[in-house]
């Protein structure tokens, strides 16, 4: 080597183990970039000189062994034969570690992700430190990519079919026994017994495994054709093929090649090259790198959250102060009587049991979720979160019980859904406490969580709310109050777009195709029973009253029926074991009904952004995407729409307000979407 590694540390000790340990440079992450691949190769070769009797990778990283492949190289591929050549490199330098003639052992703790795993499954074994941080998977389907450094051949040779495509398919990690019982990893130990550990495994050298014979005799040319079908038809079920390719690929990568064969890796690195170049996988590398933003705000607080208050012990009050739970904070949970708390309780009794997997574990979460009726919590805790009814009267009067008894510093927080922040800041002797933090519904499951600024709310709190939503591990968007706030703001245009339809008589299950063949994750009519109408319609009348939406005549009969949708078990569907009994969606959906309810999300996102609502176009997608489910390989709705045309859009939006009515009149921000980021 012309000058000495960066990224990489060669020793070969007093019993002739050598130890590769990566350290990346400049980054607290290790990732294989170009650069360290290149140094891996040339001390590889220093390797083959050295004959060590083992060689041991390991990472200098506290968090983890090696996070994947550096995904900004990605977004520079000009054509196929570049990223051809990118992934063709990959597979040689991991081919040598194969080919090696002694023991190799990676010595996993934390992470190992995508490139990272593909580095480890090169070795002849893995050892690995069994904590809560040890990670192991193949996301790369989550980029629109697949592994491209042998992962498809390498994972079925070591693991089986079965379990190798349930991995690259899903995009899913592994952690300590389940890694183990896979047979992902061949040792779990303490994390101060990973270097002894990859030792005596490197003198040991047993036999590699190998999957039952049952399993490899799936990817014998004659089965495995049926196996790529029956998992296609699970694929099918939750991404089309023409919205997300990368799982079809390695499907047909499967099929055509089984797990064996220079063939294999050759046509790994055709498809990948393909796929590196689709629209598909770079917009959802541009979501990647929108999470990555999210994740990076409130990093200016200094704050320490260690005790939540949660007022209102619904359906929303009770899953927050569950969730706040299961992440380690001291959680107090009031509502009027303890009658209204214990359904709250019982609930999070149930998420404790599957999110900790471990009676022990669960037991902890369950014991920092006190109920607290008497709101003894209030004058300890850092942060209270109004949870209560969407009624601007009833929470100013709840506030005006709470302040007095709030420490100066704590933070005052609505978990409110519309009403503007200005409005419920009335009467608050600190309005600049008062803070937007707008979970969504499943608490579980949403991501996002909408950050609302009044015109009085301090900047410090601000930032102070964004970190603790980092804390409890969710997405921040920072936005302005206004109603409806973007997500709701955005999301109901549209899906009063398809209540009209409905109005007219399009059939609903052709509404809902619509959506979801568009990318949508269902359709607006399935939303709005799932959502409950009684909720949607609340929204939408202050919307219509802000901004003139109009109100579907078919929800308000309905709602005077008792039809509020999924919880009544009827709404525009009738609903059973949680799921909607729909008719075929037979027939042509008709020719605008696509436009009709896509160009309503578009125009009122802009409309959004015009109005500074939110910071700028990116963190509208992102909350778009991660709020509302907005079809991800699309990018976000203002990359669609310039991705789409502006001027084509604005033109479509002309013809639509001629045919159906002012409500479709193009937003005058759409004159400078085109160059806004």
């Amino acid at each position: 080597m012309s000058s000495p590694p960066k990224h990489w540390r060669l020793e070969i000790d007093a019993d002739r183990i050598a130890w590769l340990t990566f350290d990346l440079a400049g980054s607290g992450t290790n990732t294989l970039g170009s650069g360290p691949m290149q140094e891996l190769d040339v001390l590889l070769g220093e390797v083959e000189s050295a004959q060590p009797l083992a060689l041991v990778i390991r990472s200098a990283k506290e968090g983890g062994f090696v996070a994947g492949a550096d995904i900004t190289e990605f977004t520079g591929l000009g054509d196929e034969a570049q990223a051809y050549e990118l992934v063709r490199k990959g597979q040689r330098v991991f081919d040598r570690i194969q080919s090696l003639p002694m023991p190799t052992v990676a010595a996993i703790h934390g992470f190992a992700l995508g490139g990272g795993l593909e580095l480890a499954l090169a070795c002849d074994y893995r050892v690995a430190a069994d904590d809560a941080k040890l990670n192991l998977g193949l996301p790369e389907v989550m980029l629109g990519i697949h592994p491209g450094f042998g992962g498809t051949v390498r994972t079925p040779q070591l693991i089986g079919a079965p379990a190798a495509l349930d991995l690259m398919l899903t995009g899913k990690s592994l952690r300590g026994s389940e890694a183990l019982k896979a047979g992902l990893v061949d040792r779990l130990v303490p994390r101060e017994e990973l270097a002894t550990a990859a030792r005596e495994m490197a003198r040991e050298a047993p036999a590699p495994r190998r999957p039952p014979l049952a399993q490899r005799a799936l990817s014998w040319p004659v089965v495995r054709g049926f196996v790529a079908a029956q998992a296609r038809k699970q694929v099918a079920r939750r991404a089309r093929r023409e919205h997300y390719p990368a799982p079809y690929a390695i499907l047909d990568l499967f099929e055509r090649h089984g797990a064996a064969g220079s063939a294999a890796y050759e046509a790994e690195a055709r498809s990948i090259a393909k796929l590196f170049l689709s629209d598909q996988s770079r917009n959802l590398v541009r979501v990647f790198f929108l999470q990555n933003r999210m994740k990076a705000l409130g990093g200016k607080s200094a704050r320490k959250v260690s005790h939540v208050h949660v007022v209102g012990a619904g359906v929303m009050g009770g899953d927050i102060a569950a969730w706040c739970a299961s992440r380690g904070l001291t959680v107090t949970l009031q509502d009027r009587e303890m009658k209204y708390v214990e359904p709250a309780l019982a609930r999070a009794r149930e998420f404790f049991a599957k999110r900790a997997r471990d009676p022990a574990k669960a037991a902890e979460m369950a014991a920092r979720l006190v109920p607290d009726v008497e709101a003894a919590g209030v004058p300890r805790a850092d942060i209270v979160i109004e949870a209560i009814f969407e009624n601007a009267d009833a929470k100013r009067a709840l506030y005006a019980k709470l302040e007095p008894r709030m420490k100066p510093e704590a933070i005052l927080a609505t978990n409110t859904s519309s009403i503007v922040l200005e409005e419920l800041a009335r009467g608050l002797a600190d309005p600049g406490r008062l803070v937007g933090l707008h979970f969504f519904n499943p608490v579980a499951k949403m991501m996002l969580v909408e950050i609302i600024r009044s015109t009085g709310t301090r900047d410090a709190v601000v930032e102070d709310a964004l970190a603790f939503t980092r804390r409890l591990d969710k997405l921040p968007l920072p936005c302005r109050s206004s109603p409806g706030f973007v997500v709701n703001r955005v999301l109901m245009p549209y899906m009063t777009e398809a209540m009209l339809a409905a109005d007219e008589g399009v059939p609903l299950a052709l509404i809902d195709r619509a959506a979801v063949e568009f990318g949508m994750p269902m359709g607006p009519i399935e939303l709005a029973d799932t959502v409950g109408l009684d909720v949607s319609s609340h929204v939408g009348k202050i919307l219509a009253e802000a901004f003139g939406l109009p109100v579907p005549r078919g929800t308000a009969e309905l709602l005077a029926a008792g039809h509020v949708g999924r919880k009544s078990g009827r709404g525009y569907y009738a609903w059973q074991d949680g799921k909607p009994v729909k008719p075929a969606a037979e027939g042509r959906v008709p020719d605008d009904l696509t436009d009709r309810l896509v160009l309503q999300y578009l125009n009122e996102a802009v409309a959004c952004l015009r109005e500074r609502v939110v910071e700028d176009g990116d963190l509208l997608d992102a909350g778009m995407i991660f709020g509302t489910g907005f079809a991800p390989f699309r990018g976000g709705p203002l990359h669609h729409a310039r991705a789409r045309g502006v001027p084509a859009i604005v033109a479509r939006l002309e013809e639509l307000a001629a045919r159906h009515g002012p409500r479709f009149r193009p937003d005058a921000g759409w004159a400078t979407i085109a160059d806004r980021r």
